[in-house]
């Protein structure tokens, strides 16, 4: 955190749903640095995407889910945790 009471930005995320009949549960809390819960049914797994090599994509039936994340992040990602398995 910086001086101010500003949260710094980090890594971006967005999901989009196809409808809001997909959406389970949203909540927002009252407090100024409270939590934020989003429960949705992303449906069946078409595809999984790179965009740009910057952000990572997964797209269901119902919906996308896109985070920001490089190429070069997913792949230490995934090695670290092939590493750690048995």
């Amino acid at each position: 955190m910086s001086g101010t009471d500003e949260p710094e930005l980090g890594r971006g995320l967005s999901l989009e749903m196809a409808s809001k009949m997909y959406v389970k549960s949203l909540i927002v809390s009252d407090e100024a640095r409270g939590r934020v819960l989003f429960e949705a049914d992303i449906g069946s797994l078409i595809g999984l995407s790179s965009v740009d090599g910057r952000v990572l994509e997964v797209r269901g039936t119902n919906g996308t889910l896109r985070v920001d994340l490089t190429d070069e992040e997913l792949e230490a990602m995934l090695n670290k945790a092939r590493s750690k398995l048995p």
